[in-house]
């Protein structure tokens, strides 16, 4: 109520608490100014029919809410049902967001409570979909939306975003959204999903999340000739205007959020994706997940491999089908872990081989980039993929490029013939854009193949009875963990050491029964455990190589970690209420 004195509630909190070297003060009271019909308008605070009786008369919400007091269990149940009863993923990941958009909270607790079922509806495949209907799913503000025309004035534009306290920046332009090309202004469906990721899976507190789409216009057709497009509508502003404005971009949240403040680049077209990330990686903490975390998630997956091949990572031949950021990505991550294993680089890059559109990629082809030049090799040029397993013979084959079927029945046979257990990794997304399907891999090779997908593939039972439970390559191992490390211990930059520890960790989770099974990732389900392990290794690295910013060095770094962990029990809202001494409280009178 307006000209009210704003309400101190002492709030008892389960296990949550700020991330950022700040934990939260456990029953503490809490200043809030919101009272009455705001509390029940603000999803960080709203609790819906879970507020006790106590605290809807203390708050002012008596009689906004139905007679009813449900328990945050009794509230999942009601969601369940409401979202069972959807008959399309659209209209699932509709009714996810609408609730993100009420009650935060219980957002996270349904999601956390089956990771695996959700995760294909926030994030990849459904959100796709949701991002090319973005101009009709759009229902709130859930990130920041910047324009081109807005430079010079981004330091302002911060200020419109109610929460000071920002850990994490997920932006994205909207060049590259997924597989399906420019979306311009709908990309926002992206960086909105990914952080939402960061607090299922990595516990990183939501309200120091800020989703963001720098909007410099579209080259899709259709959607600026469709009337209901909810971007700017020209085409693309390339070349110096474009380089300013990410310049003043990372300048203005720098500023305002602090160095430690981690942006994560997100769906930029590869030719800017690959230019941004070396031009600001030892400058700002920054990373993109496109490249680096598809890296270590291949990785990570290849550690488990070797437990199976019983060698080194050295003593494998890698052909990737693909040649843009995923498969530079990984390469260079290979590179990295095979010069710890003791050899030299030189030696290291003739072991991985490359093929694009143009077939292999040979020293003294015309128009190689500078990423490609790196992998050339010394050897006549090869057309197909086909030709180059038969000449190459690798161990492992990698596929990055979204050519469906690209591995096909000759490659996977012959990678049989070659190996007793050959490797085959068919990376992209999503399903109809994968190299092979894992019942092809398994069968075609006998169920000696040593598979892994970047989409989800349901279990293979071969004519022999073997069963395989094929392993997904998911980044969501990777870049929630990564995030919650960064942020714990206050990172400055984020150099490839942290991909490779964190393939390390995602490796070591896999157990000798997961191996047998096919699997070469730890459970989906097991995701916040996976992510704590790699944020504690993460922080324990940092302070070993003095890394860190928050000071003193926690003794505990799990514990330390532990505790900046966002819960999504509901923090209890009831008014510190004591007295003083009788005698110290009476009523002076005349």
């Amino acid at each position: 109520g307006a000209g009210r004195r704003p309400l101190f509630l002492s709030v008892t909190r389960g296990r949550s608490c700020q991330v950022g070297g700040t934990p939260a003060n456990h029953g503490r009271a809490l200043a809030v100014k919101k009272r009455g019909y705001d509390i029940t308008r603000n999803p960080h605070l709203n609790k819906g029919m879970a507020f006790t009786l106590e605290e809807r008369l203390q708050l002012g919400i008596h009689g906004l809410l139905p007679p009813c007091f449900l328990s945050q269990d009794v509230q999942v149940l009601r969601v369940m049902k409401n979202y069972e009863n959807k008959s399309n993923d659209l209209d699932k990941y509709i009714v996810l967001m609408t609730l993100q958009d009420r009650n935060e909270k219980l957002f996270y607790r349904v999601l956390t409570s089956d990771i695996e079922r959700f995760m294909p509806i926030v994030y990849t495949p459904t959100v796709g979909l949701a991002c090319q209907q973005y101009g009709l799913a759009f229902r709130r503000p859930r990130g920041l939306f910047i324009t081109i025309h807005d430079k010079g004035h981004i330091a302002t534009m911060l200020n419109s975003w109610p929460e000071e306290n920002i850990k994490a920046i997920v932006v994205t332009d909207g060049e590259r959204i997924l597989g399906l090309g420019d979306l311009g202004s709908y990309g926002m469906g992206i960086p909105v999903g990914k952080l939402a990721l960061y607090t299922a899976c990595g516990g990183v507190h939501p309200q120091q999340c800020l989703p963001v789409l720098l909007d410099v216009g579209t080259d899709n057709e259709a959607l600026l000739s469709d009337p209901l497009y909810i971007g700017l509508k020209h085409k693309r502003v390339r070349g110096k205007q474009y380089d300013e404005l990410i310049d003043e971009f990372m300048q203005a949240v720098t500023n305002k959020y602090g160095m430690n403040c981690l942006i994560q680049f997100e769906d930029f077209a590869n030719a800017n994706a690959f230019r941004l990330l070396n031009k600001y990686r030892n400058r700002y903490c920054t990373f993109n997940d496109d490249i680096q975390g598809t890296a270590s998630v291949a990785v990570a997956g290849i550690f488990a491999a070797l437990r199976i091949t019983k060698n080194k990572l050295s003593d494998h031949k890698f052909v990737f089908q693909g040649a843009g950021e995923a498969a530079m990505g990984i390469a260079h991550l290979i590179l990295m872990a095979m010069e710890k294993e003791g050899i030299s680089r030189e030696d290291a890059i003739k072991k991985i081989w490359m093929v694009d559109s143009k077939g292999l990629i040979v020293k003294g082809r015309s128009h190689l980039n500078h990423e490609k030049e790196m992998f050339a090799q010394d050897h006549p040029s090869v057309n197909t993929l086909e030709e180059v397993v038969q000449k190459v013979k690798p161990t492992a084959i990698i596929g990055v490029a979204a050519i469906a079927g690209a591995f096909t029945e000759k490659i996977l046979k012959d990678m049989a013939a070659f190996n007793e257990r050959p490797i085959v990794f068919a990376l992209s997304n999503p399903t109809s854009k994968a190299e092979c399907t894992a019942e092809q891999c398994y069968r075609l090779t006998e169920g000696r193949g040593i598979f892994a997908s970047g989409s989800p593939f349901s279990k293979v039972t071969l004519p022999n009875g073997q069963t395989f439970f094929p392993g997904q390559g998911n980044n969501a191992y990777v870049f929630p963990g990564v995030a919650l490390g960064v942020i714990a211990c206050g990172v400055r930059h984020i150099s490839d050491d942290i991909f490779l520890i964190t393939a390390e960790s995602i490796a070591a989770e896999v157990t000798e029964q997961n191996l047998a099974e096919g699997r070469l990732y730890p459970p989906l389900d097991s995701i916040r455990e996976v992510s704590l392990k790699i944020a504690v290794k993460i922080v324990d690295w940092a302070y070993k190589h003095g890394l860190a910013s928050w000071y003193p060095e926690p003794a505990n770094k799990e514990a330390f970690v532990k505790r900046l962990v966002y819960s999504p029990d509901y923090d209890s809202f009831v008014v510190d209420d004591y007295r003083w001494p009788p005698a110290a409280m009476q009523t002076q009178d005349v």
